[in-house]
């Protein structure tokens, strides 16, 4: 290989987005639903995220998020019990959600959008995630909320398919720190 053609590469691999590691500490995913007309928080206590983003080039970023969904709060010991069972998450089968984006969008300053592919109980489809940066000392937060549909997810099948004691709508609330 010649000179120039490694110098191409090695340059073309400098101007790729490297991604880095959340800081799960200071970071959180969460989500509201309605159970019996009140609204109920639940969070998700593990979790990872990589992601490489610029808000000068969105277009070079990249994120990949994996929720480990056996580690869910949904508010009491019962309701954590029941989110496991093949009704709800089904973990033994489908211990992960997971979102991956390659593509972004700016919406405004500081606001934009992810677009990719969102898994869950064995099933994938294209998500458009919006979410704000912002800069604070060390490091970036990403914010954002999206809506889910639990049916369509197939979340709180047979008897809990009734949304007359769990709505469908379920909103996902996430807060991620990347330090520099």
């Amino acid at each position: 290989m010649n000179r120039f053609a490694l110098s191409s590469i090695l340059l073309a691999l400098l101007g790729t987005a490297q991604a880095a590691p959340i800081d799960a500490a200071k970071s959180s995913v969460k989500f509201v639903f309605t159970q019996m007309n009140v609204p109920v928080e639940g969070q998700f206590k593990k979790f990872a995220a990589d992601i490489a983003f610029d808000a000068a080039k969105p277009e070079a970023g990249k994120v990949s998020i994996s929720v480990d969904l056996a580690a869910t709060d949904a508010g009491s010991s019962d309701a954590n019990q029941a989110v496991q069972l093949k009704e709800w998450f089904n973990t033994p089968a489908f211990p992960r959600a997971t979102f991956t984006a390659t593509q972004f969008k700016t919406v405004s300053p500081g606001k934009f959008q992810a677009v990719g592919q969102f898994g869950l109980k064995g099933r994938s489809a294209n998500l458009t995630v919006p979410f704000t940066v912002r800069a604070e000392g060390n490091g970036q937060w990403f914010e954002g909320s999206f809506p889910l549909s639990r049916l369509a997810w197939k979340v709180g099948e047979g008897e809990w398919a009734d949304v007359g004691a769990v709505a469908d709508a379920v909103q996902v609330k996430f807060k991620l720190f990347v330090p520099k």
